[in-house]
């Protein structure tokens, strides 16, 4: 080919790719479905990462939570969780996200301000402390960072279940959000004053966990304790329901670090790889403990050396190499064991009764991610999430374990401030009791909320049938549930069964529940065993 037909066959594809590029520039400009800043990638994985965080509070931990307590209070514990996800979101789009993520007002908190304006939704998100253009609209951020929120108030609702009062729980989970996690969010993700220290937060080990246990950790002394029968007799429910709730959380970990980098970069892809190896690690180390101290390898341990594995994880998950996350693994699956099984049994902290142990797995977790973050963090790990810190000690910079214990005394300051304050002003201002009555916390969900998870007589006597106790009475907690259904006048029930055909279940106002039962069923008086529920 001659220079000449080179030059026009060069210059007609240069001509040829102008006219495509302007007619995609005029295409997309023209088009306000796909502006010309949005990246329909990393919109999708945004959306992906946010649903994957939501799931680990619905259904995730609604379902750790209800396999986790006593039959009796497995449906309280999840509703606890359900109605904090709800009560959060309203609150967050009306003005929770501004006052975490928007205008400074205060040196530690944005303005209050709405984020449902359609005008708001569709523009381009921006936060102030990633160096990183987020191509997608605030829509999604508002909704990705929401459910980090609403797994926050989650988090800290497993230290107050069974005892705490539905109603202060209603009123506690928009304060709380509002005085104290807004503030959190702002000073390290919203451009306050400890982004600008330097404090390394990548996905909420401080934000979120160490708040949260801070927060339940001092809530929890000041609700007061479960019934002492709880706390002595605390056997879960159903631990392959545990199971599959720590499936989800483990799974939809996944999202709440790999969705942090506000792109499908490969960033998020480390992030996404660091969590799996330090869970694990965790996990593996936590059992091993047990096998050693205790001689067999509990499942529930198992599940806790888990939790803190995703918890000590979260502040380095993509500022670390996988070795640092092998060494965080260790850590997490050590410390907390150490914090739990030695320390939480000593008398001092066994005056607050933390129902599931949230203090050991976020609390302690948290500060072992955030000084391992201090330690392990390299300089490439954080330039790919866009910070200008060089790295932690192993990269040199010693001062960074300094600044992370600054950051997290301050989580824990303002936490234990303003959950006491807020428990101050419901108990004493709202006039409405932490904790309910002992009566109520005998019979469980079926005084509070006028439900149970299965029909009780039912799970009740064919379990103990089923055992060979079968000529003993009903417990005490049957007694107190046929007082409560006389005392409203309940009509109707279905004993799935259980008496002589038609008409069985049907109870007239004032009678005995059972007066419809066959006569020939027998009655069993409590044991040791039966009185577990």
């Amino acid at each position: 080919m001659t220079s000449t037909s080179a030059s026009v066959v060069a210059g007609a594809a240069i001509k040829t790719a102008q006219a495509t590029a302007a007619i995609a520039s005029a295409s997309s400009s023209s088009n306000p479905v796909a502006p010309p800043w949005l990246d329909p990638g990393h919109n999708a994985w945004q959306i992906t990462a946010g649903t994957l965080v939501a799931l680990q509070s619905i259904p995730g931990l609604v379902v750790l939570y209800a396999g986790w307590v006593k039959h009796k209070w497995s449906i309280n514990s999840a509703f606890m969780a359900f109605y904090a996800f709800a009560a959060v979101l309203i609150c967050w789009v009306i003005w929770g996200y501004q006052m975490s993520f928007g205008t400074q007002m205060l040196p530690l908190v944005g303005y209050p301000a709405i984020s449902v304006d359609l005008g708001f939704e569709l523009e381009d998100s921006n936060l102030p402390t990633a160096d990183l253009t987020q191509q997608f609209p605030q829509a999604s951020m508002v909704y990705f960072q929401f459910v980090f929120a609403a797994i926050t108030l989650v988090l800290i609702a497993g230290s107050y279940l069974c005892r705490m009062n539905f109603v202060a729980w209603m009123i506690f989970v928009p304060l709380w959000l509002t005085f104290s996690y807004t503030i959190g969010a702002f000073s390290i993700w919203g451009g306050g004053f400890l982004f600008k220290y330097g404090v390394i937060d990548y996905s909420g080990g401080y934000v979120i966990h160490l708040s949260s246990g801070t927060a339940g950790f001092v809530g929890a002394w000041w609700i007061g304790p479960r019934l002492a029968s709880d706390r002595v007799d605390a056997k879960p429910s159903n631990v392959t329901l545990m199971l599959v709730g720590a499936g989800i959380l483990w799974t939809g970990w996944n999202g709440f670090n790999g969705g942090d980098p506000y792109a499908a970069s490969p960033d998020a892809g480390v992030a996404v790889l660091n969590t799996n190896i330090c869970t694990a690690m965790s996990l593996l180390t936590w059992v091993i403990m047990d096998i050693i101290f205790f001689k067999k390898p509990s499942v529930i341990g198992a599940v806790q050396g888990m939790i803190t594995g995703l918890v000590a994880i979260t502040p380095a998950a993509g500022v670390v190499a996988g070795w640092g996350a092998i060494l965080l693994g260790l850590g997490s699956g050590t410390v907390p064991w150490i914090s739990m099984n030695i320390l939480g049994r000593t008398k001092i902290m066994r005056k607050v009764d933390d129902t599931l142990e949230v203090f050991h797995t976020h609390f302690v977790g948290a500060i072992v991610g955030g000084v391992g973050t201090g330690l392990w963090a390299t300089k490439k790990g954080c330039a790919a999430f866009g910070l200008t810190n060089p790295g932690g000690a192993v990269a040199g910079n010693g001062r960074q374990i300094g600044l992370q214990i600054v950051g997290a005394l301050f989580i824990i300051g303002w936490n234990i401030v303003w959950t006491s304050l807020i428990m101050c002003f419901i108990k004493y201002v709202c006039r409405v009791p932490l904790r309910m009555t002992d009566e109520m916390c005998e019979i469980g969900d079926y005084a509070i909320h006028g439900e149970e998870p299965y029909t009780f007589e039912y799970y009740n006597r064919n379990y103990r049938r089923l055992a060979g106790f079968e000529h003993q009475g009903p417990t005490d907690a049957e007694k107190a549930i046929r007082e409560v259904r006389k005392s409203h006048d309940i009509e109707r029930q279905h004993d799935f069964g259980m008496g002589n055909g038609a008409g069985d279940g049907v109870v007239i106002k004032g009678t005995d529940p059972d007066a419809s039962r066959n006569s020939t069923s027998e009655e069993i008086t409590p044991t040791k065993e039966s009185k577990q529920e």
